[in-house]
């Protein structure tokens, strides 16, 4: 599993339909401060993998304490997440100048595994909002720090 951690004051997704206009059978997601997870899942990736990152995430200690040292999970500061699944974390560009993303893991496979990512996360005590697999997203967010880390399970 690939994910980009982004720190955030805020973060929101809707989603777009075929027509490029804001898909009203989803409901529009937000949150306040916390994390805005890119996540991007290989068909290698599974219960061990998803589980030791969100493990990873909720104790990041990547927010500021008193003294303004970045000390404090986002279960320490009552944060939120906003997770999007990402397919494209998985992009290979060393030939030609479209992406290849035959890394990537199957839709099914994905899928599964970042709705299982999610209820991993959200067992750790964190409000989890997520955008929907599979379509075309609209993603906003305001970046603190700014703080990005990037973690590759495929490194462990």
């Amino acid at each position: 599993m690939k994910v980009v951690v982004q720190r955030v004051s805020q973060a929101s997704v809707d989603v777009v339909n075929e027509l490029g206009t804001i898909d009203p059978t989803f409901e529009p997601q937000q949150i306040g401060p916390g994390f805005m997870l890119l996540v991007g899942v290989s068909d290698e990736d599974g219960e061990e993998q998803l589980s030791w990152l969100a493990h990873k995430i909720l104790n990041l200690r990547v927010f500021e304490d008193e003294q303004g040292k970045m000390n404090r999970s986002i279960k320490d500061i009552g944060g939120e997440i906003l997770s999007i699944s990402q397919f494209t974390l998985f992009a290979d560009v060393r030939k030609g100048n479209r992406p290849s993303f035959v890394k990537a893991g199957k839709p099914e496979h994905a899928n599964i595994t970042w709705i299982k990512f999610n209820e991993a996360l959200r067992s750790g005590g964190v409000p989890v909002r997520e955008g929907r697999f599979g379509t075309h997203m609209r993603v906003g967010l305001i970046n603190d720090g700014p703080v990005t880390i990037t973690i590759d399970t495929g490194n462990l």
